[in-house]
């Protein structure tokens, strides 16, 4: 497919979508069970307040009279409207965030939700492509939350991000780096089709791709639209550019049995699901921690300049968690 046509298969998929950050309830079992935990031994609760504890230290560190930030693709804004209350609540003033986005039907329904809550003093909405986002803007944080994965030009998007970005500023991010499409590399293959031999058939239908996978399939999921088209590239090149202050690095396997497309055959009141899925993260955690797989998941926050101290959750470092490639 040509850039045009994945650029439009992306945007037929969002136009209608209100419920882009809605997930299967053993997610959410997974979620609470263990990622938690792994962001609170970092201070981080929520999501949420990850961005909002960032950006407003980020904010103090920068003295702007006026703190302006930037949200990379933000789809709905429901969550830059979260922040911006929060950041009212902790006490954070004269600021503004500036939602960046191509869907215009996605940055319309943020106005709206802002215009309703009385809001539209803090935020400002950029309909463009990222791929091709320049500013003359100095931005003392800028966030991304799942969306560089949908990026194209991730060479281009740093230089700007770096060239924005306040000198004391932060880059706030929460995103995947796996394989390409969100494939599995080899390594975590093997262990996904150790795991998917082991469940009875009602558990391998794919309710994203409304099929059933006797077999699992490393599905390429950006050979349509720009879904994880170069999510291996996002960590490598995020470490030439910044320093990074704080990395929590997870999950790989676990993804499979967890997201949107089988996630819904498990059920959080049956003790033989949830059994399975601790399980499967279990030894998942253990093939991270021992460099057998690599993380296909990322929160985490970089500077322009260099760190003293920065905080590695488990001892994971950045460099630690780049797959190196060598074969596709």
């Amino acid at each position: 497919m040509t850039y045009d046509d994945k650029l439009k298969q992306e945007l037929n998929t969002y136009d209608n979508n209100t419920h882009i950050h809605d997930l299967p309830d053993i997610y959410n079992y997974w979620t609470y069970k263990y990622l938690k935990p792994i962001g609170e031994s970092c201070g981080i609760s929520q999501v949420n307040e990850f961005f909002v504890d960032y950006m407003l230290a980020s904010a103090k560190r920068c003295q702007t009279d006026k703190s302006l930030f930037a949200s990379i693709g933000s789809g709905n804004c429901d969550i830059e409207i979260e922040i911006i209350q929060l950041l009212r609540q902790k006490g954070l003033k004269d600021f503004s965030i500036e939602c960046i986005e191509i869907n215009a039907n996605m940055l319309d329904r943020g106005y709206q939700l802002a215009k309703q809550l009385d809001l539209l003093d803090y935020i400002s909405f950029s309909q463009m492509d990222i791929n091709q986002w320049r500013s003359h803007q100095t931005y003392s944080a800028i966030m991304a939350n799942q969306s560089l994965h949908h990026i194209q030009n991730l060479e281009g998007l740093f230089a700007t991000v770096k060239a924005t970005l306040h000198q004391q500023g932060s880059f706030v991010v929460s995103d995947m780096i796996g394989r390409n499409g969100h494939q599995r590399w080899p390594e975590a293959l093997a262990i996904v089709q150790d795991f998917w031999r082991q469940l009875p058939d009602k558990y391998k239908y794919n309710h994203q791709l409304q099929r059933h996978e006797a077999d699992y399939i490393n599905w390429d999921c950006s050979s349509e639209g720009f879904e994880g088209i170069r999510a291996q590239d996002i960590l490598p090149l995020l470490l030439q550019q910044f320093n990074f202050e704080l990395f929590i690095g997870f999950s790989n396997v676990i993804d499979v049995f967890i997201d949107r497309g089988f996630g819904h055959n498990f059920d959080v009141n049956n003790p033989l699901d949830t059994d399975f899925i601790d399980k499967v993260h279990a030894c998942d955690e253990r093939a991270i921690r021992q460099g057998q797989i690599k993380p296909t998941h990322m929160v985490a926050s970089m500077r322009k300049t260099a760190v003293d101290q920065p905080l590695y959750s488990r001892g994971l470092s950045p460099e630690f968690c780049v797959r190196e490639v060598t074969e596709t």
